[in-house]
């Protein structure tokens, strides 16, 4: 099979958040089918500069501010491929077929029924995923006001995923605490997900769950249906391919940096970029995060920053 092709692909939305799509010509690859405009990246080219020829070559745009977004590996069986999709949060001219190709902007929520590639598809979970993903601090039963509290505070302050996780509490008083927590997050349009426990999760019609990697190593295809969410705890190249293969829509990595609670050797930037090059899917660094992190998490790879006390407060 010949060696893998590097594409990069760009996200242009217009003022109504619309996602702008480009179908691919008869006689190539994937004829027919819609995908994020782009092109190859030639040999020696860095992405970015890749991305602003193809995207001024295809629809006479000048890229003015981009970050990366996802990069997905996909084998098709006519060859391997490296999806290196940016976000552009800039541009300027107006979007035009300069290569005949048909146009289409597409809400957001309708990404998911268009016919994409399948190296794609990996995407639209990235578009709808946020940058922060909360996982709730260690607390005692009795301190069930005082996590919904901080819930509270965190969805005033924008966070917009949280991963409820109290795994020594009680069941029933779990079950309470996401019942609160439900109410919270649905109120300011963020997500909920339970740490562990699929099955108290679908009870309580929350948005998903996020499993550790113990428990993720048990299963062989995906607990949840397509229309929750799906998180895996990973520390390896392994976990990470595990996650891959039981479907599930999203990972943490970790641990980057130390903390307190874990002595587990770190990754490091430059090794979590490695792990994530191989992950056709959004991944989230973890261990030691921060609030301006956000961008040297971008730039190896990352949907963004999971953490508990960088988040928390």
């Amino acid at each position: 099979m010949p060696a893998s092709v590097h594409v990069v692909a760009g996200v242009l939305r217009d003022a109504g958040g619309r996602v702008l799509l480009a179908r691919r010509p008869p006689g190539k690859h994937l004829a027919g089918l819609w995908e994020f405009p782009g092109g190859k990246c030639d040999v020696g080219e860095a992405p970015v500069d890749a991305l602003a020829r193809e995207l001024r070559e295809e629809l006479g745009v000048v890229v003015e501010s981009a970050r990366p977004l996802i990069a997905v590996p996909h084998r098709y069986p006519e060859q391997d491929i490296l999806l290196d999709v940016w976000q552009v949060s800039a541009w300027t001219g107006v979007p035009h077929p300069h290569e005949g190709q048909a146009l289409a902007w597409v809400e957001q929520v309708a990404l998911a029924q268009v016919a994409m590639p399948a190296a794609d598809r990996p995407v639209i979970a990235a578009l709808d995923l946020p940058d922060r993903y909360l996982i709730t601090p260690a607390m005692a039963p009795e301190a069930l006001e005082e996590l919904l509290a901080g819930i509270e505070r965190a969805c005033r302050r924008g966070m917009r995923l949280v991963q409820l996780r109290q795994p020594h509490w009680p069941r029933a008083r779990l079950a309470e605490a996401a019942r609160g927590a439900r109410g919270i997050c649905r109120a300011h349009g963020a997500r909920l997900l339970l740490n562990g426990d699929v099955q108290l999760a679908m009870v309580l019609g929350l948005d998903g769950a996020h499993l550790p990697a113990r428990v993720a190593a048990e299963l062989i295809q995906r607990p949840l249906p397509a229309d929750r969410w799906l998180g895996v705890s990973c520390h390896d190249a392994a976990e990470l391919l595990h996650a891959v293969r039981i479907g599930a829509d999203f990972a943490t990595l970790s641990p980057i940096f130390p903390t307190p609670d874990h002595e587990a050797p770190t990754l490091g930037w430059e090794r979590f970029a490695d792990l994530v090059a191989h992950a056709p899917m959004p991944v989230y660094a973890l261990g030691g995060m921060e609030g301006e992190d956000i961008d040297a998490a971008w730039m190896a790879g990352a949907q963004g920053i999971a953490a508990i006390r960088g988040l928390w407060t």
